[in-house]
């Protein structure tokens, strides 16, 4: 076989490759508890009085976890049995289709973010889901897989981000990635996930245009030299393009690529 040849045969697995990854992408997304069934998430300091917008039950923040409080009307179940009473609950880390607490088919999630509790309601039958058309992507351009290097910081860092909310919130920076795009280095911040890959939130020359207004990234885990890649095919849009009540950041300051990247996703259709 050829160089040509194997270059061809690379080109096409990794177009295969990304075909699946995108067909993926529109499963997840539309499944049950995906993105899509996101219908409220409540913060309970805004709710002094325990009784969220159309959720049954109480919930009280105390200390480090949550009271719930619920009569045999609220319908609720805990850990699949009918519920009443009073429990304390901690943030749900698991699934959400494994969350304790659930009205019917909805799945009430238990959140926390930098000691705000809230609570967040996942509902299959979510109008957004029924309108759900797939995911407006790019398809797959070997151009925009890129070796990259991570450069780790001496020490981890936060840097204080708006959401998606409107709240300003830390987001945990270890490093960055360096690659060439347009003949020139580019630089993106990244945090560091539990399994050493990366996770970049980033805007270009596109975003609010012809893509959504910022992306996230997930490069691989460098290698112990700190290779890695940046394959700009996998950008994938934040939950907050699903649904209104995600929290997402934005992106950090530098994290804006002055180049558009005509790759990976760019909308819902």
């Amino acid at each position: 076989m050829t160089n040509d040849e194997t270059g061809a045969n690379g080109a096409a697995d990794a177009a295969d490759a990304w075909k699946q990854w995108h067909e993926a992408r529109n499963e997840s997304v539309a499944a049950p508890y995906g993105p899509l069934a996101l219908t409220g998430t409540h913060w309970l300091e805004d709710y002094p009085d325990g009784r969220l917008p159309d959720t049954p039950g109480t919930w009280v923040t105390d200390g480090d976890g949550v009271v719930l409080t619920a009569t045999a009307e609220d319908g609720l179940t805990l850990d699949g049995a009918p519920f009443t009473g009073e429990i304390r609950l901690g943030a749900d880390e698991g699934a959400v289709d494994a969350a304790r607490v659930a009205a019917g088919e909805r799945r009430l999630i238990v959140l926390v973010r930098e000691g705000s509790w809230g609570v967040r309601d996942f509902d299959p039958g979510a109008a957004s889901r029924r309108a759900f058309r797939g995911i407006e992507a790019t398809p797959y351009d070997a151009r925009w897989s890129l070796p990259a290097r991570f450069r780790p910081y001496p020490a981890d860092r936060t840097v204080r981000v708006e959401n998606a909310d409107g709240r300003e919130r830390g987001l945990g920076l270890g490093g960055e990635v360096a690659f060439t795009l347009d003949g020139a280095e580019r630089t993106l911040q990244v945090s560091v996930l539990g399994d050493g890959s990366l996770w970049a939130v980033f805007a270009d020359a596109t975003s609010g245009d012809s893509s959504f207004r910022f992306r996230f990234l997930y490069p691989a885990a460098p290698d112990t030299e700190g290779r890695t890649t940046v394959d700009l095919n996998r950008t994938v849009l934040p939950p907050c393009a699903f649904a209104d009540h995600f929290i997402c950041p934005f992106p950090p300051p530098g994290n804006t690529l002055p180049v558009a990247v005509a790759a990976g996703e760019r909308n819902l259709r």
